[in-house]
C-alpha cells in the first residue's frame, strides 16, 4: 500500500497534468475561433469569385471560343485563383 506522501505526490501530478490540459484545451478553442473567423471572412470573396465566373461563362459562346471546344485532350491546364496572403 502507498504511503501518504506517495498519494500526495500522486495527487500533485494529476493536478499538474489537469492544467496542462485545461491549457491545451484553451489555446486549441482559440484556434479554431481564429479558423472559423478566417473562413466566414472568405465567404464575400469566394461569392464574388462565383459572381464573376457565371459571368463570364454567360459571355461567352462555346461553340466559338477556342478554349471550350470539345478536343483530344494533350495537355491539362489548372488555374488557380487565390488570396496574396504572402509568406
Amino acid at each position: 500500500m502507498a504511503n501518504t506522501q506517495d498519494i500526495r505526490r500522486r495527487i500533485k501530478s494529476i493536478r499538474n497534468t489537469a492544467q496542462i490540459t485545461k491549457a491545451m484545451q484553451m489555446v486549441a478553442a482559440s484556434k479554431m475561433r481564429r479558423a472559423q473567423q478566417h473562413a466566414l471572412a472568405g465567404r464575400p470573396y469566394a461569392a464574388l469569385m462565383n459572381r464573376v465566373l457565371v459571368s463570364l461563362q454567360r459571355r461567352t459562346d462555346p461553340k466559338f471560343h477556342p478554349l471550350l471546344q470539345v478536343r483530344e485532350v494533350r495537355k491539362e491546364l489548372v488555374i488557380v485563383v487565390s488570396t496574396d496572403k504572402g509568406l
